[in-house]
């Protein structure tokens, strides 16, 4: 009891005003564990296989390898219709069982535009709130899990509702989407892993453990970001094999805490041709050491009845209050993207994410963009508000609150038009 009341008690005032950032010191991610700075070749033979086991070891944990469990996944088509949306595209809504139909499954719906002939490049994400959610369309399917109500709370769930269709469509911009010629991709998240701290027990964590339910997992094993950053994967294994996507143009995107999870994605699996975080802050694209907004003590969970310790490897708790202690930071994620475009976006109410944390976690990766021979971020300047920077890194920080707008989507159009051309 004295414990947790200390814990409470220790609570720090959050910083949400820049005079008040504390002096921090970043470490290179182009400088090797001998202490020599790398060049391109080093970077792509050996640093970025270093900076890869620190991100595993200090945040996200080792995801395994589960390439010979992927011969036994199996996926149905549970409806095809070429005329959804008025015609303008052609629906279709798998069910996935990625590893074999003992385990869960992942319920997959696609959107690809019509009559523009050839293969189509698609977004591909993760929703909050299950399919029906993420787009206003009444034949998609309810999902017959359970759905939160409130996220990380299992005592808030119920089962989906038609009251909820479109809730989220705002979200995803689906029209938009098919007008520039691209596709949609997405899968409830709790699909492959409730978010509360026992759901591993319900996906693929416990399904993929010899221990099953009975895990008691370690320190550097997997937590929820890299479970469902998995599930993207998996989803891509099913895009891969669709004869009218275009594989070798497919973005992954995520808000907020699944910002981390594509970020993680996109880093763990290079056939993802772009990589978009929207609004992911602390453990996604903000600096932790700057201890502005959401610090690592409150998203890890080290203040009891606050954070979401199930997100991250056991490591990254340690850090909390003693940030300078990282040996990284969180530009070392967004330097494993590279030379592939990646995009950063904040919102500038958001101060919990900490915009100007998320646009210097994209300043301090650029170093490795450009050392690979890509464009880059281009700019130290912080953007003003509503203007969208960089090259083959692109950044904005648009007016409003925590959310994913058309704004958001027009700018990650833009950019893929740019970035992600047909090779």
């Amino acid at each position: 009891m004295l414990l947790s009341l200390m814990l409470f008690a220790a609570i720090p005032v959050t910083i949400l005003e820049e005079s008040k950032v504390p002096a921090y010191t970043l470490p290179d991610p182009l400088v090797a564990s001998d202490g020599r700075k790398v060049d391109a070749e080093g970077w792509k033979s050996r640093r970025r296989g270093e900076v890869m086991r620190a991100l595993e070891t200090h945040v996200y944990g080792r995801t395994p390898d589960t390439s010979a469990r992927q011969a036994e996944a199996v996926q149905e088509v549970r409806e095809h219709d070429a005329a959804a949306l008025g015609g303008k595209a052609t629906r279709t809504q798998l069910r996935v069982w990625p590893v074999g139909r003992k385990g869960p499954f992942i319920d997959l719906l696609v959107y690809l535009p019509n009559g523009k002939g050839g293969q189509s490049p698609v977004f591909l994400g993760a929703n909050f709130g299950g399919n029906h959610t993420a787009v206003d369309d009444p034949k998609v399917f309810l999902p017959e899990t359970w759905v939160s109500k409130q996220w990380s709370d299992p005592a808030r769930s119920d089962r989906a509702s038609e009251k909820q269709r479109g809730s989220q469509s705002s979200r995803w911009q689906l029209e938009m989407l098919i007008a520039r010629g691209y596709g949609l991709a997405t899968f409830y998240y709790g699909d492959v892993e409730p978010d509360h701290p026992e759901g591993w027990k319900e996906g693929f964590r416990a399904a993929l453990s010899p221990a099953g339910r009975d895990t008691v997992w370690k320190d550097g094993e997997w937590a929820g970001v890299g479970a469902w950053a998995w599930g993207l994967s998996r989803s891509l294994d099913v895009l891969s094999r669709m004869p009218a996507v275009d594989a070798s143009r497919v973005a992954v995107i995520g808000h907020s805490r699944l910002g981390k999870a594509s970020l993680w994605a996109g880093a763990q699996d290079g056939r993802f041709a772009l990589v978009i975080s929207n609004e992911s802050g602390c453990g996604g694209a903000a600096l932790s050491k700057r201890i502005f907004g959401e610090t690592v003590g409150v998203i890890s969970g080290f203040y009891k009845g606050r954070g979401f310790p199930h997100w991250f490897t056991a490591r990254f708790a340690t850090y909390s209050e003693n940030e300078a202690a990282m040996p990284l930071d969180q530009h070392w994620l967004l330097a494993t993207v590279a030379p592939r475009p990646l995009y950063v976006a904040s919102a500038a109410e958001d101060l919990w994410a900490d915009p100007r944390g998320e646009f210097l976690g994209a300043v301090h990766a650029d170093p490795v963009f450009r050392l690979l021979g890509a464009s880059g971020l281009g700019t130290e300047v912080f953007p003003e508000v509503g203007r969208a920077v960089g090259g083959s890194v692109g950044y904005h920080n648009r007016a409003g609150k925590h959310d994913v707008t058309a704004e958001d989507w027009a700018n990650y159009l833009d950019f893929a038009d740019r970035n992600m051309k047909a090779r």
